[in-house]
C-alpha cells in the first residue's frame, strides 16, 4: 500500500497560508506572506532535499498546484526544480480540465478522497501532499494521511489558515525530529 505524507510549514500558532511569498496566498485578507523564508537554512535545505528525493509522487490540490506550476519551471539554480519537474503530480481540483499545463500532471477524477485512497490501493512509490490545505482537511477526514512532516517556525502569527482548523482527533507519534540553525523543529509524525 502506498503511504501518503504531508509536507507543510508552520508557525506555532499553525497558521500554514502563504510561508513562501508575500503574494503567494492573501485569501481572507492575509498579510503576512513569506513568514517562513527568514527562518530558511542550510539543515532544511538538507533535509528538505533528502525528503524529496525518496517522495514518488506529488499529490496537490488546484491553488498549490496553480501556483507551483506559475512558479517552479522557472526557477534555476536550486536541487528543487528538476525534481518538481519530472516527478508524477497528481492534482485534486473540480474546475481543471486536462491536459494540465504542467508535464507529469495528472487531474484526479471524482471525489479527491475517494481518487486518493484508489491511489494508496494502487502499487507504486509514496504519495507526498505539499500545501494544499484543503485537500489535507478532506484526507484527514477519511484517515488517508499516513505521516505528516511539519517544519515548526518559532514565530506566532495570530491569523491565517490553519493546518489543522478543526476535524477528528488524530493521533500521532513522533519518528524523527531536526533542529534547524534558525530555530525550526522539523517533526515527523506518523498516524496511530
Amino acid at each position: 500500500m502506498r503511504k501518503v505524507s504531508v509536507t507543510n510549514n508552520v508557525s506555532l500558532d499553525g497558521v500554514m497560508q502563504a510561508p513562501g511569498r508575500f503574494d503567494e496566498d492573501t485569501r481572507g485578507g492575509f498579510e503576512r506572506g513569506g513568514w517562513a523564508l527568514p527562518y530558511n537554512d542550510e539543515v532544511m535545505g538538507r533535509v528538505m532535499g533528502e525528503g524529496m528525493s525518496q517522495t514518488g509522487a506529488l499529490l496537490l490540490g488546484r491553488r498549490t498546484y496553480e501556483d507551483f506550476a506559475g512558479y517552479w519551471p522557472r526557477q534555476t539554480d536550486n536541487p528543487f526544480t528538476d525534481v518538481l519537474d519530472n516527478i508524477q503530480k497528481y492534482v485534486a481540483s473540480t474546475t481543471l480540465t486536462e491536459p494540465l499545463p504542467w508535464k507529469n500532471s495528472t487531474l484526479l477524477q471524482g471525489d479527491a478522497a475517494d481518487a486518493v485512497a484508489r491511489l494508496k490501493e494502487q502499487p507504486g512509490p509514496d504519495i507526498a501532499v505539499l500545501g494544499s490545505g484543503e485537500l489535507i482537511q478532506s484526507l484527514r477526514s477519511r484517515n488517508l494521511i499516513d505521516e505528516y512532516v511539519l517544519l515548526i517556525h518559532p514565530l506566532i502569527l495570530g491569523a491565517g489558515r490553519r493546518l489543522f482548523p478543526d476535524g477528528p482527533e488524530t493521533g500521532l507519534r513522533l519518528t524523527n525530529s531536526v533542529t534547524t540553525t534558525t530555530g525550526v523543529v522539523i517533526a515527523t509524525y506518523r498516524a496511530i
